[in-house]
């Protein structure tokens, strides 16, 4: 009837044969066509790239977007899950560039567009097979035959169309603006891109000195800036003051006159009057005297507010950038003013040069400024400046070497900040002007707001604060790169009359284009460089050709499309994108709050104004066991088809519901991992296994009985009742998505199931025959076991198909044929017993704290003891009480409403916290403390309360249970124990009755112990053979009947040995002992 189930499993080797089952039977399949006319709950599957490797953060996001799916499919819902490739960008690029031995764009335009766009779509299935194994392995279910590929004709038609709507909304424009640019690559970045890409870096930031333009016979002067990019300096062509912040001329004690801001005067030229150099006798001497400064760093000659400074003409750094002003006509070298310089650092003064800064391009228009750019595309120095040539980076040291050879280098502070780097090729990235297609976010982004706000972000706070707020500050979308590989921009110019358009669809290219030789548009052409950049129009204005411009789009936006684009929207699936728009549901790390969370939400508002999701679970890093982020070269990093090979699937994703909040860190090591997978899943199927042994021996088949209600045990409706509280709690809390608090609910349901209701029960499975309780044992087992699997499947989908497969298939062949096709379990509420749980509860808690006494009195459970004392809130009767005298092996329990008489407690103030808090007061309230007489009802009063509250010198105090240092001395032959709901006090005094009673349940105890290591069956009768001491005989003489029946010995033979034989110690005493049937 019951396959054998051993308590050794191989988790990980029993995960391929349920595997192996669910792909045979098509399982994902039928759990998607067998609800197919149930109301729809949708999820969106952010796509990976499979050009890249899975990692172990992708096991947390697989385990989690695969659980919600799985528990609302139970929960009477459709839910398709279409998996979905990420597959252009940069990083496809930058990997083909490797495999053909070629760097930069120019050696891409040598070998060919076209070839290149192959081996890219070549090159993002590399790891196709290894994603798919990775999630099957992890038990993720996708539609994987059947995915959206973002470079699919069909996918990107549909982004056409969105881009044609923006267009037509006038969202989509082309500009001139300073815009991040990493030269590598050799393209801009859009404002989410950069987000992702910080790090912080030390480097070396310049405070200059600019020579003031002074008139004939006026002491020369200096504007101090300052600079964290000195290889823009060459393209400095103003300096920026704050107009409302206070300016000073000063004289240094260096011996130069300066002008900076006040507020910093003394961060920046203090040291001066400490500064100290080597004199030629090798000692320490100040550098600076301050004769002239009246012996400070500094002395004030006048002040001004910035608005004064406006217009000061200065000498410029470099000649080059004066002769590109000249050129232009236009004036530069002057102080300008604007409230974006803060007082937070520097001297006040900011250089600018609009070519490299947002800031500084803005401020350069305001005041029509000229424009000089001595850095190419490839972020070499360039012009007629000094350091041609160099890379930026490169250039920033000669830079200050040069300025300090001619006496304009001030400072050169080492300065830590976040710097910015590519987040594909990581190479650092500079503010560079150049012309762009933006979005323009900025006009939707109250829109934006106010759609996030109908989301349900966890935790609430990511979706508050760090979204929101980026939200409320968006920058107008950066959509183009000047790449290849990606989504070609649909727009079209004519180089004639500058006429603009956009397409948005294939038969509208094929409508209005002809290739460049005058042939039809083909109906299958390729929606990709250089195929589409072959494709001309006629200007509808000037009758000349228009080409596409050359720019293919932000791969963000081909994951932001996702919701419409994998389903060829608006061309086809028009339904089945109403159905499933927005998302219920998704989830993804929470760098994806700059990444696919704001592209969904962007373009969903742009184009629906709705948000794309209603629900939206944040994942936190997966760090190694020290905290630390893994990576390759650290050499913490975890392979995870290693970590699945090892431990399972189920155990993993157990470590990741449990582990902590989903949206924080998670401190990934085997330890962990492995506690898990032995507190609840090794529990689980343990319980199982005890099941299945007897029901086999009995041949019990569940399907013939049913529950005599009439005739259950209290332990039987007890059960029951948590059984059913446990069902309707978890499916609050993951309906609400709190998936920790949901799987809590389970890890102590199995735990009661196990160490409770069969623990307490076990004898009754032992009975001989079939009496009407032994049918309730099995019959309310079999219920707890297959209802709690039914509830837990969406967690652990492999452990219990397979105990579901052997509990309910071998005895129903009419059950579903899966346990992931069943319905989530339904709530009995008459089968709900509160008072009865609150009672148990009771028990259990009361049975915590009787075995702590207990080992604080070093008193062995199997010894035991005369008398307990409980202090209690939860009224027990007798049958509860038999209960906890036969767990903690007591002879009498005795509940009362007052324990002092067992113990006694005195107070001293925790100095740590009650010092801060009452300072003057405290040796007023040591004395108090000292002072209290009857420590027992202030401590009851603290407890009550929550504090105790009094008055030193007419002032009053209030002390937290934190505040106070509480020591409890106990009376005599008492131990106590408790908190403030229970108290128990046990009495460690010790008849030799009861020390005899304790030599004999050791003895069985080590007896039982020695029959399984005998592996001896549970069935099995024996002879007992003791070798001991005159005590030892002594004892078992004397209790022999009950020694027999507890091993099922049928015989005990004192002084003679055989069998399987070992030397033990019972309570001290050394006796050998032997097992044979």
């Amino acid at each position: 009837m019951y396959d054998k189930v051993s308590t050794k499993l191989n988790f990980a080797e029993n995960e391929e044969k349920v595997l192996k089952f669910w792909n045979e039977e098509k399982i994902f399949e039928k759990s998607i066509d067998e609800k197919k006319d149930l109301p729809t709950y949708t999820f969106y599957d952010g796509p990976p790239t499979a050009n890249g490797m899975p990692h172990i953060g992708h096991v947390l996001t697989r385990v989690i977007k695969d659980m919600i799916p799985r528990y609302q499919t139970m929960k009477g819902h459709k839910v398709i899950r279409k998996a979905g490739w990420d597959t252009h960008g940069l990083p496809v690029e930058l990997e083909v560039e490797k495999a053909i031995g070629i760097d930069g764009k120019d050696q891409i335009e040598q070998y060919g567009i076209e070839p290149f766009i192959s081996k890219c779509k070549e090159s993002v299935w590399k790891y196709k097979g290894l994603w798919e194994r990775f999630s099957g392995k992890v038990g993720f279910w996708a539609d994987m035959d059947d995915p959206y590929v973002t470079y699919h004709n069909d996918y990107i038609e549909s982004e056409w169309w969105a881009l044609k709507k923006i267009w037509d909304m006038g969202l989509l424009y082309k500009g001139f603006k300073v815009v991040p640019y990493c030269p590598r690559c050799g393209t801009p970045l859009s404002s989410h891109e950069v987000a992702q890409g910080y790090k912080k870096v030390k480097e070396r930031s310049a405070v200059v000195r600019f020579k003031a333009k002074v008139a004939e016979g006026e002491e020369q002067y200096y504007f101090l800036a300052w600079t964290t990019t000195p290889w823009t300096l060459p393209s400095n062509l103003a300096l920026c003051v704050n107009p409302e912040e206070t300016y000073c001329k000063v004289k240094a004690c260096d011996g130069y006159t300066y002008v900076m801001a006040e507020a910093l005067l003394d961060t920046v030229l203090g040291p001066l009057a400490e500064e100290k150099v080597k004199n030629d006798a090798g000692e320490m001497v100040l550098k600076y005297s301050t004769d002239e400064t009246d012996g400070k760093a500094y002395v004030k000659l006048e002040s001004c507010k910035g608005t004064d400074l406006e217009g000061l003409e200065y000498e410029p750094l470099y000649e080059a950038a004066a002769a590109g002003a000249a050129k232009q006509h236009k004036k530069a070298h002057f102080i300008v003013v604007d409230d974006y310089v803060t007082m937070s650092d520097g001297t006040g003064i900011v250089h600018i040069a609009p070519a490299f800064g947002e800031d500084d391009g803005r401020v350069g228009r305001k005041y029509d400024l000229p424009f000089v750019q001595f850095v190419d595309s490839k972020g070499n120095m360039s012009g007629d400046t000094p350091f041609t040539g160099l890379f930026v980076k490169d250039a920033d040291p000669k830079v200050l070497v040069d300025l300090d050879s001619r006496s304009l280098l001030f400072s050169a502070p080492k300065f830590e900040h976040d710097y910015p780097f590519c987040w594909r090729c990581d190479t650092p990235l500079i503010y560079y002007a150049r012309e762009s297609w933006f979005i323009k976010m900025t006009e939707v982004s109250e829109r934006m707001v106010a759609n996030n706000n109908t989301v349900n972000w966890i935790p609430e706070g990511i979706g508050q604060g760090r979204f929101g707020e980026w939200l409320k500050n968006v920058q107008d979308w950066g959509l183009s790169r000047d790449r290849y590989w990606g989504t070609p921009l649909n727009v079209w110019e004519c180089a004639d009359c500058g006429k603009r358009d956009t397409i948005g669809s294939i038969a509208e290219l094929r409508e209005r284009g002809k290739m460049e030789d005058g042939s039809e548009v083909p109906e299958d052409i390729e929606l990709h460089r250089p195929f589409v950049d072959g494709v001309v129009l006629t200007c509808p204005d000037c009758g000349k050709p228009m080409r596409r411009v050359p720019e293919v789009i932000d791969c963000w936006f081909d994951s932001g499309a996702m919701p419409f684009a994998q389903w060829h929207y608006p061309f086809e699936n028009k339904e089945i994108f109403e159905e499933n728009f927005p998302a219920d549901f998704i989830s993804e790390a929470v760098d994806q709050t700059r990444g696919w969370f704001y592209s969904l939400m962007a373009i969903s508002t742009l184009l629906f104004d709705k948000s794309p999701y209603k629900n939206v679970i944040v994942l936190g890093l997966v760090l190694d066991e020290d905290g630390q982020k893994m990576s390759k070269s650290k050499g913490n990093a975890v392979d995870p088809m290693e970590a699945l090979e090892k431990f399972g699937a189920d155990a993993i994703r157990w470590y990741f519901y449990t582990n902590s909040q989903p949206w924080l860190p998670n401190r990934f090591h085997e330890g962990a991992v492995m506690e898990g997978q032995r507190k609840f899943m090794g529990t689980l199927w343990n319980t199982y296994a005890f099941y299945t042994l007897y029901a086999e021996i009995d041949q019990f088949d569940p399907t013939k009985y049913s529950f005599d209600t009439n005739s259950l045990t209290v332990m039987d409706k007890w059960l029951l009742s948590k059984l059913n509280t446990a069902v309707k709690v978890f499916d609050q809390n993951l309906g609400a998505y709190k998936i920790p608090e949901a799987a809590a609910v389970l890890t102590d349901f199995v735990d009661e199931l196990s160490n409770w209701y069969v623990r307490r029960c076990r004898e009754r499975f032992w009975a001989k025959g079939m009496e009407q309780d032994k049918i309730n044992a099995y019959m309310t087992l079999y219920t707890a076991l297959t209802t709690i699997c039914k509830v837990a499947a969406p967690m652990v989908p492999f452990l219990t198909e397979s105990i579901y497969q052997n509990l309910v298939r071998n005895v129903d062949k009419d059950a579903p044929i899966s346990i992931h096709l069943c319905d989530y379990p339904e709530v009995d509420e008459s089968l709900i017993d509160a008072e009865l749980e609150a009672s148990m509860e009771a028990v259990l808690a009361i049975k915590t704290f009787g075995s702590a006494a207990r080992n604080t009195a070093n008193i062995k459970n199997r010894q035991p003891i005369a008398n307990m004392y409980v202090k209690s809130n939860v009224e027990l009767n007798e049958f509860y009480i038999d209960i906890i005298k036969d767990e903690l092996n007591i002879k009498n329990v005795e509940f009362k409403d007052d324990l002092s008489a067992f113990s006694s407690y005195t107070f001293k103030p925790q100095l740590r916290t009650v010092g801060p808090k009452y300072g003057k007061l405290l040796g007023g309230i040591k004395e108090y403390l000292t002072n209290i007489e009857d420590g027992n009802a202030a401590y009851a009063k603290l407890k009550e309360e929550g504090a105790l509250k009094f008055e030193v010198n007419g002032e009053p105090v209030e002390l937290l249970e934190e505040d106070l240092l509480i020591d409890v001395a106990e009376s005599g032959d008492y131990t106590t124990f408790g908190d403030n709901k229970y108290t128990v006090v046990i009495d460690t005094k010790l008849t030799p009755e009861l020390i005899e009673e304790g030599f004999v349940r050791e003895i069985i105890s080590k007896v039982q112990t020695l029959r399984k290591e005998a592996d001896f069956e549970v069935t099995d009768h024996i002879t007992l053979y003791i070798a001991g001491s005159d005590k030892i005989s002594e004892i078992v003489t004397r209790n022999a009947d009950k020694i027999k029946s507890s091993v099922l010995a049928d015989y005990i033979k004192l002084g003679s040995m055989a069998g399987f034989t070992k030397e033990l110690d019972i309570n001290g005493e050394e006796a050998t002992f032997g097992v044979a049937k």
